[in-house]
């Protein structure tokens, strides 16, 4: 049995050594840490930690470092995440704030999050298989060129050019634009892409080659991108903690290259007391990651189920301060796009 004090041990032997990288000895806890007791009696309580393998020895050093279930019980010990500096927040607020769409939005989130936690950032693409439809808008170019917007509810922006063969009158134009959106508006896009199969149906034949134009386009806009995927930034920093990785870092690099992989590795998370879901080391083994640490969490936006964000980095790394970031990241993007 671990007591509140060797808890505490713990707590300072994972904070010491994610900021120096250096095992973390019993006389350097005395000295920098106020626990009123022998550096003898710290020294028993590493040992009942490393008995309980919640530290180790990493060569003949007398110093220890964490291991993963000493890491494991660590974040779960965490009452309070360390909150983020003023600047910090009015940094999330000002970068995201100027972003135009939803890819620029989750373009400038990744950066973003990758410089405030120093790790790899990670953030799913809202589904669009549960998305809506908002509007749909038909633009005149040119006499033979129509631009057809799809907009969801999750944000999303799908544009198309339509080659026509002969000029569309504008209040035809406007026709068709109308009966889509009062179709159309408001539903899941599979049945919006059921509803385009007879949509033509509606109109007469005079009118029927650019509606059917129309609505083949909008039916590809409906069915592109409705897979999931990620949108990543900040890989040099694993190269830069390449040292915290036993063997060549390469193969992390090649695994967080397989979006499939962190996909299902996000949907096999569960979020902690903090709504934060943390996987360390040798619990991502199965999917090539046992040597890193992945953060998540959820973030909403209008109509869909939550996306993931989140940081993947070495097991070394500072959990408090990622997992508020983090946080503050996710609930900032939830309220961006809930304006939107």
């Amino acid at each position: 049995m671990v007591s509140e004090r060797s808890l505490e041990v713990l707590r300072v032997i994972v904070q010491d050594y994610v900021a120096s990288r250096e095992p973390v000895g019993s006389r350097s806890i005395v000295d920098r840490h106020a626990f009123g007791v022998s550096a003898a009696t710290i020294r028993s309580d590493m040992a009942l930690l490393e008995e309980e393998e919640l530290i180790a020895a990493p060569h003949t050093s007398s110093g220890r470092i964490p291991t993963d279930k000493g890491y494991r019980v660590f974040v779960d010990q965490l009452a309070d995440l360390r909150p983020l500096t003023q600047a910090q927040r009015h940094a999330i607020e000002a970068f995201l704030g100027q972003s135009s769409d939803l890819d620029e939005v989750l373009a400038r989130t990744v950066r973003l999050l990758s410089q405030l936690t120093h790790q790899v950032a990670l953030v799913q693409y809202p589904s669009l298989s549960r998305a809506r439809v908002r509007h749909i808008e038909l633009v005149s170019l040119s006499a033979t060129r129509v631009m057809s917007v799809l907009i969801t509810d999750s944000g999303h922006v799908e544009q198309r050019i339509i080659e026509v063969q002969e000029p569309v009158a504008d209040e035809v134009l406007a026709g068709v634009r109308a009966k889509l959106n009062s179709t159309l508006g408001g539903l899941g896009l599979v049945e919006a892409a059921e509803s385009l199969a007879s949509f033509p149906t509606q109109f007469p034949a005079e009118s029927r080659r650019i509606v059917d134009l129309v609505s083949a386009t909008l039916a590809e806009q409906v069915a592109a991108n409705r897979h999931d995927k990620l949108v990543m930034a900040g890989a040099a920093n694993l190269v830069r903690t390449e040292e915290d990785f036993s063997g060549s870092i390469y193969p992390v690099l090649e695994a967080i290259e397989e979006q499939v992989t962190l996909l299902r590795l996000f949907s096999e998370m569960e979020p902690d007391q903090h709504g934060i879901s943390v996987r360390i080391g040798s619990e991502n083994a199965s999917f090539g990651l046992g040597e890193t640490s992945i953060l998540a969490t959820g973030y909403a936006s209008s109509g869909t189920e939550l996306a993931r964000l989140g940081v993947l980095g070495p097991t070394r790394m500072d959990y408090s301060n990622n997992m508020a970031a983090v946080r503050a990241v996710a609930r900032y993007l939830t309220k961006l796009l809930g304006e939107n």
